[in-house]
């Protein structure tokens, strides 16, 4: 009794001595097992590795060396702090920042906004046609950066389709394309626009993960609309929120396509951000890609900046 106790104990089976021998026989065959998909984990773990690293890692470092270089072309040369100190003396580079983050305080906020307003009123059971509107306002995440731009363009532009629709209405039309303030509202509309769906996926994937029966005890105590949306849906949604807000702040530190295909830049380096500033100072001024490096290291700077307070803020709302 006391031996089938013991076997009983150990190997959690029923005392049977075979049973118990079966298992130790099979014991080297199970380790055997995960041994092999150790390794075959860490084979791909490593090739990962080995590809960030070759395509990521190196070429940043080769960047942090040239930002330290100065010349032109291929004529480069150390040059110390020679590049950081011109970018303070760099009006352009003012400018490009300025307009960054008039698009990211503006553009940004009210494009999460609306996805999430969005993706409440389509996650409603009772609405008919939701597959049809999820996937309508999904479908410009898909288009081409190019195309959609020229498409904006050409609805703006100064004899378009919406300044013929003031037109016919008696209004004045709007120098969409010419009068910097204007062509900023564009790029914020066009942005808008195309994100906003590729944020409302993310919504309606974790409010369908809220358990119903939290929305029905809401109701049962009287709870309306705002009331579920502001104490409920936006808590529980606060990670997915976090996460939005740091990807859409990264891509508007990035932000290249539309400005370069619907203003250029202009008027007067109006719209200008330092993406396009730096392709500028690759392309199509003179070739300065040390001076280009050291202003791509402002956009790495400001996008761990940034993200570390999302992430801050958003850890100490979340306790």
């Amino acid at each position: 009794m006391a031996t089938a106790a013991f076997y009983k104990e150990v190997f959690h089976v029923s005392g049977n001595p075979n049973t118990v021998a079966k298992q130790r026989q099979n014991q080297p065959n199970r380790h055997s097992l995960e041994k092999r998909l150790n390794r075959w984990g860490w084979i791909f773990v490593s090739l990962s590795i080995v590809l960030i690293t070759i395509f990521v890692f190196i070429p940043m470092i080769g960047a942090l060396i040239m930002s330290f270089q100065t010349g032109k072309g291929v004529n480069m040369h150390f040059g110390g702090l020679t590049n950081y100190i011109r970018l303070f003396h760099d009006q352009t580079v003012g400018k490009a920042l300025g307009n960054t983050f008039v698009y990211l305080i503006f553009q940004v906020p009210v494009m999460l906004i609306l996805a999430l307003i969005i993706s409440v009123l389509l996650n409603d059971k009772n609405l008919k046609g939701r597959t049809f509107f999820r996937v309508a306002i999904f479908l410009p995440c898909i288009t081409s950066l190019v195309s959609y731009s020229l498409i904006m363009k050409s609805i703006f532009s100064n004899d378009g389709i919406f300044n013929q629709m003031l037109a016919n209405i008696g209004l004045s039309p709007i120098m969409w394309t010419t009068d910097p303030f204007w062509a900023k509202v564009l790029i914020i509309i066009s942005i808008t626009w195309r994100w906003t769906g590729y944020n409302m996926i993310f919504y309606l994937s974790g409010m369908q993960n809220i358990e119903p029966s939290i929305y029905e005890a809401a109701e049962i105590d009287g709870a309306n609309f705002l009331q579920k949306l502001t104490h409920m849906t936006i808590p529980l949604l606060k990670p997915i929120i976090l996460f939005t807000t740091i990807t859409s702040t990264i891509g508007t530190l990035q932000l290249f396509d539309e400005v370069q295909n619907i203003t250029q830049g202009g008027p007067a380096n109006g719209t200008i951000t330092i993406s396009q500033y730096i392709y500028n100072l690759c392309f199509k001024y003179t070739p300065n890609f040390g001076y280009a490096a050291a202003v791509a290291f402002i956009v790495v700077a400001l996008t761990m900046l940034l993200s570390i307070i999302q992430m801050k803020v958003g850890g100490k709302e979340n306790q």
